[in-house]
């Protein structure tokens, strides 16, 4: 590994709706030889109807939900990919915290132009692009405190999951 790079264990790739997070994910794991799973499969039925009514989640929705991603980190021994929003510090504390093992978060990076086009050709999921300026205004983005992998979502999608295994040092 070279110097200043990151170790794939427990890697969480986050960023608004649109940024192509289950995408990189997914191409991640695969190339890590690890197990990928999607934060979208852990939100209550509840979460999933709220979101899909156009209302935004708050908090109180979120925590349980955090709380089964932190736990999948956890008990996925060795690596894992898990693709989620973790739009706040206090949520990445909150995954980290449950996860009880370093996490490294790969926050995807991008303008509202492209992540509203995106959104605009996506179908079959229930996150409407409606919401994506709700995700922006809620939206930290990690601090260098933070030991995050920042990457632009602006190239093309191969040369963004390159960009994310190089940060990772694979």
């Amino acid at each position: 590994m070279v110097a200043g790079m990151i170790p794939a264990n427990a890697v969480v790739v986050m960023g608004v709706a649109g940024s192509g997070k289950t995408s990189v994910g997914e191409r991640v794991a695969a190339r890590l030889g690890v197990p990928f799973r999607d934060a979208d499969g852990f939100h209550p039925p509840a979460n999933i109807a709220k979101m899909s009514s156009g209302v935004p989640l708050d908090d109180a929705d979120r925590w349980p939900w955090l709380d089964a991603i932190g736990a999948a980190l956890r008990d996925t021994p060795g690596g894992i990919v898990v693709a989620c929003s973790a739009l706040k510090r206090v949520y990445r504390q909150r995954i980290r915290a449950v996860a009880g093992r370093p996490v490294t978060f790969v926050f995807l990076d991008g303008d509202r132009a492209t992540l509203a086009s995106r959104l605009g050709g996506r179908r079959g999921h229930f996150m409407p692009a409606s919401l994506l300026d709700s995700q922006l205004a809620t939206l930290e983005p990690p601090g260098p405190d933070e030991g995050a992998v920042r990457v632009s979502i602006e190239p093309r999608l191969d040369k963004v999951v390159a960009a994310v295994l190089s940060r990772l040092g694979v």
